[in-house]
């Protein structure tokens, strides 16, 4: 067995039966491919690799051909490879990515030149309507060349997507190999999510005690951050609001950022429209039941041998965003006990349901606090309960597939005709998770 097949699907399924071709053009960062093409297989992915032959100086068709599990194509026979991959009927790739698209690659396809294998192969990806990915790779002056933006922005009108990476060290880099397939997987996405807002609160709340102490819990943010990568892989636009965390960040979602509880009720009554506007608003969010008022400065330690603080009840989150986010936005809560049973914890999880109206409570113990796997019991408004277990990106994954097949059944019964005697006004369309009279 080649290689290639054992890292295969070990992150997600996604890509799996996605046919995915790389180009590869002559840019040093050509030494990241191998690392990309690996990444993809591990979402599913079948990927075989174009070079250019100034590429096959940087990098060798030996190297792509182990990544991939097959031959890299470095130049074009009568087999025309270019149309044999990315032309009309049986074996259309699915996507063309060109890892690491160079000044030069970008400005050759965008004037319709197709003089390398890299660039003949987009000629017949932009005929032929296959989505198209570029990570450009240059030097920073080379980023800011007006010739080269207008040929990148020319292309982005064409729909071709463009995945930046950062700028340092005076260059602008190649995206890194999770950040590309981040790319491929959004664009590639089918399903109930494909086009709808989903909002995820997250991390933990901290009360100030003065201005350098707080009153917080230990929660990490990882599943807030599992949750709005999985969506982001599944085709949402994803809003990621989050509080303290513990855990690296996404470059590839939109991350507003928020401290106590009362900034958070802040932020979702300014941005009520995104909350109002999504399918979902997922809150894992670790907020404190307490807050205080703030001591001017620093409490010194010298002049305290002991130190009562004053807590009052913090004001509750969940039925401000039920009442921002109606129906049928989906709010789905999450909570946790400590030491509960089963019976118990299933109790408290429907109260909560009951006094948020929240449409999905996800309940589990203290325990997976920290921990890389989560079980929890989920209870949706309608349906069976059920138990989700695993590390934490596999649980997220399975949760928005839940939510999502939910979502689908509320589209469906929408789309139906109204049964005979039933008034027809006031339906509801629910497509993209927007409610419109009709």
């Amino acid at each position: 067995m080649h290689p290639s097949h054992v890292i295969r699907g070990r992150t997600t399924q996604l890509l799996r039966g996605k046919r995915i071709v790389v180009g590869v053009s002559g840019s040093i960062a050509a030494v990241e491919v191998p690392k990309v093409v690996r990444e993809l297989l591990r979402h599913g992915a079948d990927v075989y690799a174009v070079m250019s032959s100034e590429a096959t100086r940087i990098v060798s068709p030996e190297a792509l051909e182990f990544a991939t599990g097959h031959p890299a194509i470095v130049q074009l026979t009568g087999n025309v490879e270019h149309v044999t991959f990315l032309g009309p009927g049986e074996g259309q790739a699915d996507l063309y990515a060109i890892v690491p698209a160079t000044a030069n690659t970008i400005s050759k396809i965008a004037h319709g030149i197709d003089d390398t294998p890299v660039t003949a192969f987009a000629s017949v990806a932009l005929g032929g309507g296959v989505p198209m990915l570029l990570a450009p790779a240059m030097h920073s002056h080379m980023g800011v060349n007006p010739a080269v933006r207008e040929n990148l922005e020319k292309l982005r009108t064409w729909g071709v997507g463009v995945v930046a990476g950062e700028s340092a060290e005076g260059e602008d880099k190649v995206a890194g190999p999770e950040e590309v397939a981040a790319a491929v997987l959004h664009r590639l996405a089918r399903g109930p999510w494909v086009g709808r807002r989903v909002v995820v609160i997250g991390g933990a709340s901290r009360e100030p005690i003065d201005a350098v102490r707080s009153l917080t819990n230990e929660s990490t943010g990882e599943t807030a951050v599992a949750l709005a990568t999985q969506a982001h892989y599944r085709g949402a636009d994803v809003r990621l609001w989050l509080g303290a965390v513990r855990v690296p960040l996404p470059p590839w979602v939109s991350v507003e950022r928020w401290h106590r509880v009362e900034d958070l009720l802040s932020l979702a009554r300014r941005r009520r429209s995104d909350l109002g506007g999504s399918a979902a608003v997922i809150v894992p969010a670790a907020l404190s039941d307490f807050t205080l008022d703030a001591h001017a400065g620093k409490i010194s330690s010298r002049d305290h041998a002991t130190l009562t603080l004053t807590l009052r009840r913090a004001p509750r989150v969940l039925p401000e965003l039920r009442r921002l986010a109606r129906p049928p936005t989906r709010l789905v809560a999450f909570k946790l006990e400590a030491g509960l049973s089963a019976a118990a914890l299933e109790h408290e999880a429907r109260e909560l349901a009951e006094e948020t109206q929240a449409d999905w409570v996800v309940a589990n113990d203290v325990a997976s606090l920290g921990s890389p796997e989560t079980t929890a019991l989920i209870l949706p408004r309608t349906g069976p309960r059920h138990y989700l277990r695993g590390p934490k990106a596999e649980f997220a994954g399975k949760l928005l597939d839940d939510i999502g097949r939910d979502l689908q059944n509320l589209e469906g019964a929408a789309s139906k005709p109204p049964r005979s005697g039933t008034p027809p006004a006031h339906r509801t369309s629910t497509r993209r998770g927007r409610t419109r009279r009709r």
